[in-house]
């Protein structure tokens, strides 16, 4: 009986590790696209990589992009909530990461969210950006129009130009990240009228001493952070992951 306890323990330390190898290991050096199907050229990958890394020097959040041919046993939602786990894609106390994950010879994509953008990108949203934008090309072979039209798309959703429409989104009982948004914005105008109509706005919001600044501007085709998401705007290149974690949420689709 011990014997066959030690050789089953065996058997399932063996197991685990087997499926461990499994999900890629955090890239080192750390990189936001990570094509480990060779499915983009070398100027393809350098470009979405530039434009995720002033991404997220723009707004911490992290979206990676990771190619694998496939999945194995693993299901997609699975394999994609281990990478971003495993890898810690966001920052650890904002939850704020996306692993956008295509497995090639699965024919399969998949968008898994961390918990601070599972209000932004609600599964519907998800699933909206994989079928309408993402997959369309795909069919005609357009891969990597698709990944970077695909990453647009959440980059509007994520930081709120797009939003989701309420009968979409995930009702769980949580007070909406955009709704604190919203008030923390209409509180801040109202010190600054405030202000400026009790005749002290000249030195800046509430006599701090300094200007407003905002990080967010709104011009003719659409909101945009200060910053370049296209390739080659960034100044330097991605610093690591910064430990996010995940909890499942998130849509996926196949072509």
């Amino acid at each position: 009986m011990k014997k066959a306890l030690i050789l089953f323990c065996l058997i399932w330390l063996t197991l685990l590790n087997v499926t461990a190898q499994d999900i890629p290991k955090k890239p080192d050096p750390p990189k936001l696209v990570n094509d480990f199907a060779n499915q983009l050229n070398a100027s393809e990958e350098e470009q979405l990589e530039q434009k995720l890394i002033a991404y997220n020097d723009s707004t911490s959040s992290q979206i990676v992009i990771v190619i694998v041919p496939t999945t194995g046993d693993y299901p997609i939602a699975d394999y994609a909530l281990k990478l971003g786990r495993e890898w810690g894609v966001g920052q650890k106390d904002k939850d704020n990461g996306i692993v956008l994950l295509w497995a090639p010879t699965d024919r399969k994509v998949y968008i898994s969210t961390g918990y601070g953008l599972e209000g932004a990108i609600p599964d519907a949203i998800a699933k909206r950006i994989i079928t309408q934008v993402i997959t369309p090309q795909f069919k005609n072979g357009q891969f990597y129009q698709g990944l970077d039209q695909g990453v647009d798309m959440i980059f509007k959703y994520a930081t709120g130009e797009y939003k989701a429409d309420p009968n979409e989104s995930n009702d769980d009982g949580s007070f909406p990240p955009l709704l604190i948004v919203i008030i923390i914005f209409i509180v801040i105008m109202i010190f600054v009228f405030r202000n400026r109509n009790n005749g002290g706005g000249r030195g800046g919001f509430g006599g701090f001493g300094g200007p407003v600044i905002w990080p967010y501007t709104t011009h003719s085709g659409g909101g945009s952070f200060s910053g370049n998401w296209g390739g080659g705007g960034s100044s330097g290149g991605f610093g690591g992951f910064g430990g996010g974690s995940f909890g499942g949420g998130g849509a996926g689709g196949d072509y």
